[in-house]
């Protein structure tokens, strides 16, 4: 008897002793604990049985038992503890690497990207590529526990790439606390996205490899500041008080008059509204001020006046911007819509007032192959009209200087992502006697088609060609001179953790 009951003992514990008490495995350690206490109650019963039929040959087997499992129920009751009210209880910690693959036709260069520290942001080098760690910790239970979480994104995130002009060397994405203050609304703090779009950061929550014209040039960026989130029925709302975007603190410069900070908060919101269990109708709107270019003299000096031709004493002007967008959801695939209007004063390349419209739509398809298995398309239209006042406004920064390869000027242009005014007409103005300022801005659109392998749950292949185009000749050649569109070629490998 003896040898049966421990044997019983023995086949009844699956491990828990050994079992990871993090994230979400903590639910699953409680119910093996349960069960676990449960079968030593009815050992338990059965070494009293044993002892009551046959007291004096059960004796020692039946001490040595007792021991066990007394033994046995102090560890649980310390896992039980340790799950509930340790160090690790609540945390969790996902994330993704994503090494990329990718072939730029205007450029002529080819070669994978991950790890990349190089700040600058484009659209063909934009958050893909990196590693991302998200890390959450929950105090307590339920909806009424406080949480906080970061989102490191340490080469590609906002942090390196646009946070304080970019380049600061900053690993951190998001920052985020969350306390809530009844079951429906939660106050937030800290480091966020924006809440415009359809579109996420994450890659491996993206039907593409790329982002498109509306997240990369349209919508605002990350935001440092306050406010709450509120749910109740088909309703959600956000809204949020902050800094101008990408700042994580009030933005100071020098001008004529002495110091001057940007005193004033941006305002930015978001609804959504759950028409059905297949879709959801949102929007977000953002009113502010955001700063201006600093304006260089001849001699590349900033002579403290601002926009692109330093017709602002202010370095600091107002930006409006708003957008509707719609997710329908079905069994096997995903439609997106969205439709954005934006505009800064004198933020345009003339000195006029920046204004930026367009539209984005996305379709996506899973299925299973025969030969590989569950799999996916997307395709996705953007068009991103900035022609007004030159260009300019939004995300679309446009530079001037001189061509390193043909040794002639250029100005009023983005040459990697395809913004600004036509450099001919530039040259044309030049040799006239006119700056460029009666050019027009150029007009964007992109086609992405990707298609999508998913070998395992957590392993994504992507596959992807992408076609950009405009209206005026603002990509930049490696031989030096400027096209009206360019091509990329993409590969991706998302692992999730």
């Amino acid at each position: 008897m003896k040898k049966l009951l421990i044997s019983a003992l023995i086949a009844g514990l699956p491990g828990v002793a050994m079992a990871d008490a993090k994230g979400d495995e903590i639910a699953k350690l409680k119910a093996q604990l349960e069960a676990l206490q449960a079968q030593m109650q009815q050992l338990q019963k059965a070494v009293n049985a044993a002892t009551a039929a046959k007291a004096p040959e059960a004796d020692d087997a039946n001490t040595e038992l007792k021991q066990r499992v007394a033994g046995m129920e102090m560890k649980v009751d310390k896992l039980t503890t340790d799950a509930s009210e340790g160090p690790i209880a609540g945390l969790s910690v996902t994330g993704y690497l994503d090494p990329t693959y990718l072939y730029n036709r205007s450029g002529k260069s080819a070669g994978f990207q991950f790890v990349n520290h190089n700040s600058g942001y484009a659209y063909t080098n934009s958050t893909f590529g990196d590693v991302y760690l998200d890390i959450k910790k929950t105090f307590g239970v339920g909806p009424m526990a406080p949480s906080a979480e970061i989102s490191i994104l340490p080469n590609r995130g906002s942090g390196n790439t646009l946070l304080d002009g970019g380049g600061t060397n900053n690993i951190i994405n998001t920052a985020m606390i969350n306390f809530p203050v009844s079951d429906t609304t939660q106050l937030v703090a800290g480091l966020m996205n924006s809440f415009g779009g359809y579109e996420v950061q994450q890659s491996n929550q993206m039907n593409t490899i790329t982002h498109g014209l509306l997240y990369d040039f349209s919508d605002p960026g990350s935001y440092v500041g306050a406010g709450f989130n509120w749910a109740h029925g088909a309703w959600a709302t956000k809204f949020m008080i902050a800094n101008e975007q990408f700042r994580t603190s009030a933005n100071s410069v020098d001008t004529n008059n002495g110091k001057s900070a940007n005193n004033t908060p941006s305002v930015t919101g978001r609804f959504d509204y759950t028409w059905s269990s297949a879709l959801d109708i949102g929007g977000s709107a953002n009113v502010g001020r955001q700063s201006l270019v600093a304006h260089t003299d001849a001699s590349g000096n900033t002579d403290k006046t601002y926009g692109y031709q330093g017709t602002s004493s202010n370095p600091y002007s107002n930006y409006y911007f708003a957008e509707l967008d719609a997710t329908y959801t079905m069994t096997d695939g995903v439609l997106n819509a969205e439709l954005d209007y934006g505009r800064q004063k004198q933020a345009a390349w003339n000195g006029g007032d920046a204004v930026w419209y367009g539209f984005s739509l996305l379709a996506h398809q899973k299925w299973n192959s025969d030969w590989f298995g569950r799999m996916g398309a997307t395709l996705r239209y953007d068009y991103l009209n900035d022609s007004k006042n030159g260009g300019g406004g939004g995300g679309i920064a446009l530079s001037s200087g001189t061509n390193s390869v043909t040794g002639g000027n250029y100005a009023g242009v983005d040459g990697t992502n395809g913004f600004g005014i036509s450099q001919a007409c530039y040259n044309d103005s030049v040799a006239n006697g006119g700056t460029g300022t009666d050019c027009a801005g150029a007009t964007r659109q992109a086609l992405t088609a990707a298609l999508l392998f998913y070998p395992t749950d957590q392993l994504t292949l992507k596959m992807e060609y992408r076609h950009d185009w405009a209206n005026r000749d603002v990509f930049l050649r490696n031989d030096g001179n400027y096209r009206k569109s360019n091509d990329i070629f993409a590969a991706q490998a998302v692992y999730s953790f």
